[in-house]
C-alpha cells in the first residue's frame, strides 16, 4: 500500500516533524496533517504557533520532555499511541525538528509495527540544518569542512561518553544536540582529543525563531561565554572552522511570529 493510499486514514499514526522552530519552515504535508488530525500528541519543542493550526475539536496531548523531567515515560507514550490508533483516530505524533534525528521516532514506530498499527513518517528540517542556516553558519564548506557529524549532548544514562576521536577530526563540523548542560565536558573532550583551544565554536539558542540568539567563541572560552549570556536550552553547539563565517554570512533578522503564521494562509 503506497503512502498516497494510506493518506489521512483513521487508525494511522503519523510521526510529523515540525522543523527547527519557525512555523513557515514546516512542510506542506506536515501542515495539512496537523490540520486534519483527530489527536495531536506533541512535545514541548515544536514550532511556535503550530497548535493554532489544529482543528478546534481535536484533542491535544502534551507528552513533552525537558531535561531530567519526562512528562510521560517513553514506554507509556508508546502505549498511548497504540491505544489512540486502536480507537480509530487519526493521530499526529508531533515532534520538533525531524522525527528520526534524536527524536525517538524509531523507538515509537517499532512499537507501532509490533502492534500492527499503520504509521507514516513525515520528515522535518532538523535543528542542526535549520539553526545553522539561520545563524549564517554553513555546516559544510569546501574551504572548511568536508564532513559533518551530529551527536547527542547526553546519552540515555545521563553521561556524555561519545566517540570523541571521531567528533574531533579536523576539517569537520560537529553539532551537538541537547548539550548545554554538558558544554564544559564537550569542549574539554574536543580539546583533549586533538582540537586546539582556539578552534571556533558556537551556540545557537531558539534557532530560526524571533528569539534566536547566537554566541560565537572558541572551545576554550565557549562555556564561560554561554554562562555569561544566560543561554539555556533549547540550543545547539556547533564546533568547526565554519563558525568563523558567521559574522560575514549572518543574514537573519527575526520575523515576528504573527507574520510567519500569515505566510501559511
Amino acid at each position: 500500500m503506497t503512502p498516497i493510499q494510506r493518506y489521512d486514514k483513521a487508525g494511522t499514526v503519523y510521526l510529523v516533524g515540525s522543523g527547527p522552530g519557525a512555523l513557515d519552515l514546516m512542510t506542506v504535508r506536515a501542515t495539512r496533517l496537523i490540520g486534519e488530525a483527530d489527536v495531536i500528541v506533541h512535545d514541548h519543542l515544536i514550532a511556535d504557533g503550530v497548535l493554532d493550526l489544529v482543528r478546534s475539536d481535536a484533542q491535544k496531548i502534551c507528552v513533552g520532555k525537558r531535561t531530567s523531567n519526562h512528562t510521560v515515560p517513553q514506554d507509556e507514550l508508546n502505549r498511548l499511541l497504540v491505544r489512540l490508533a486502536r480507537e480509530g483516530k487519526m493521530v499526529v505524533r508531533l515532534k520538533g525538528g525531524d522525527p528520526f534525528i534524536f527524536g525517538r521516532g524509531g523507538e515509537e514506530i517499532e512499537t507501532l509495527f509490533e502492534c500492527g498499527i499503520p504509521f507514516e513518517v513525515v520528515p522535518g528540517v532538523t535543528a542542526a540544518a535549520g539553526c545553522a542556516a539561520y545563524a549564517g553558519i554553513p555546516l559544510t564548506h569546501r574551504d572548511h569542512a568536508q564532513t559533518v557529524s551530529f551527536a547527542t549532548g547526553h546519552l540515555k544514562d545521563g553521561s556524555v561518553d561519545l566517540d570523541w576521536q571521531a567528533l574531533a577530526r579536523p576539517r569537520q563540523t560537529s553539532v551537538f544536540y541537547m548539550g548545554i548542560g554538558g558544554i564544559k565536558e564537550i569542549c574539554s573532550q574536543m580539546m583533549a582529543h586533538g582540537l586546539h583551544g582556539t578552534h571556533p565554536a558556537a551556540v545557537v539558542q531558539n534557532g530560526s525563531t524571533a528569539r534566536q540568539r547566537v554566541v560565537t567563541a572558541d572551545l576554550a572560552t565557549l562555556p564561560a561565554r554561554v554562562a555569561e549570556a544566560g543561554i539555556t536550552s533549547p540550543a545547539l553547539i556547533i564546533v568547526g572552522t565554519v563558525v568563523s563565517l558567521h559574522k560575514k554570512l549572518a543574514w537573519y533578522d527575526p520575523v515576528p511570529e504573527p507574520e510567519a503564521r500569515n505566510m501559511l494562509k
